[in-house]
């Protein structure tokens, strides 16, 4: 099949990379608003360069891969749908929610699939650990924490246009909160600090972040994030019920370090960067792509989906700023 890239930045690079060695896929088409970025693609894996969406979304293609700048979404989506074309975009739909709802609003009743980029979804130990809830095996749940941390705080620009620690990182916990355990949150506690770059506080923003999640069924998600990890980029789950416990990214790239005596684990070097710790998922998640475009199976992450990770941010960034519970509910709209 024929793919169309629109944005080849760090992500959409990446994900031309992936796509070029997929087997489903025949050839790409790129583009991207600076000529040398489209430039580089087209040598580096024969992609065929345009000079605009339309043109790309005429060139042919079977499906697109959406990793422009968030506040491009909307329209790309919409317009990828427009046109017939099966849509996979990176989280998040949109700038805000309310936006969100406004392209979810204007896609249904449509049959062009979409998907919204969470790879953790496609990741091996995230996959067995829904396996392991689904088949009853752990008992019910009490408690589930969950963590991201990242080795250093992206730019001051990045940061700035973020939308907030809890939208542009902690989303991924909540959304694969909700895939693993299979319920939905109903209320959540937020705290934050800053202890590291000026700028990260100048913004308004925190860099180390906890909330406490209420689930549907009453277990309690525990979720931590800080954008100051030095040893690594630290992504875990752990998931705790009655018969049994288990854990996600407990293996010998943790960047974590012992100091119990004799104990040599973890002994790998550490993760550094999300796309070393989810190479792998990556590539699971664009080929579930093209299984979507071939029509053989439905969106593994829909818009919808993507959304209900979203409220849960809102209701956390709520949370930190006046100091007090949420419910999902408060935040919710359409």
């Amino acid at each position: 099949m024929r793919i169309g890239i629109l944005g080849l930045g760090r992500i959409g690079a990446f994900h031309a990379e992936t796509l070029s060695g997929l087997d489903a896929v025949d050839s790409l088409v790129v583009t991207d608003p600076f000529a040398g970025a489209a430039k580089a693609a087209a040598e580096r894996f024969g992609a065929e360069v345009v000079d605009s969406p339309e043109a790309l979304l005429a060139a042919g293609v079977d499906g697109i891969v959406v990793a422009a700048a968030t506040d491009a979404h909307p329209a790309l989506i919409l317009a990828g749908v427009e046109a017939g074309i099966p849509v996979f975009c990176e989280k998040p739909v949109a700038k805000t929610m309310s936006e969100g709802v406004q392209v979810l609003k204007a896609v249904q009743g449509t049959d062009v699939p979409i998907q919204i980029g969470y790879n953790r979804r496609f990741d091996t130990g995230f996959v067995n650990a829904r396996a392991a809830v689904q088949s009853g095996e752990l008992g019910k749940l009490h408690t589930v924490r969950s963590t991201t941390l990242d080795p250093a705080p992206p730019p001051a620009a990045y940061i700035a246009a973020s939308g907030g620690i809890f939208r542009d990182c902690s989303v991924h916990d909540f959304d694969i909160i909700r895939w693993v355990t299979g319920r939905e949150v109903t209320e959540v506690y937020a705290v934050g600090g800053n202890k590291g770059a000026d700028y990260i506080k100048e913004a308004g923003d925190a860099d180390t972040t906890g909330a406490i999640l209420t689930l549907d069924d009453g277990t309690i998600a525990v979720v931590s994030n800080s954008r100051h990890n030095a040893r690594g980029y630290d992504v875990r789950m752990e998931i705790h019920g009655f018969q049994d416990s288990i854990a996600v990214g407990l293996e010998d790239k943790l960047p974590l370090r012992s100091v119990e005596p004799g104990v040599t684990f973890p002994s790998g070097t550490p993760h550094d960067f999300f796309m070393d710790r989810f190479t792998a998922a990556y590539r699971t998640e664009l080929t579930a792509f093209t299984e979507v475009v071939a029509g053989t199976r439905p969106s593994p992450c829909t818009i919808e989906d993507a959304l209900e990770a979203g409220w849960i941010a809102d209701a956390c960034t709520l949370s930190l700023h006046e100091h007090r519970p949420v419910t999902i509910e408060e935040v919710r709209q359409g």
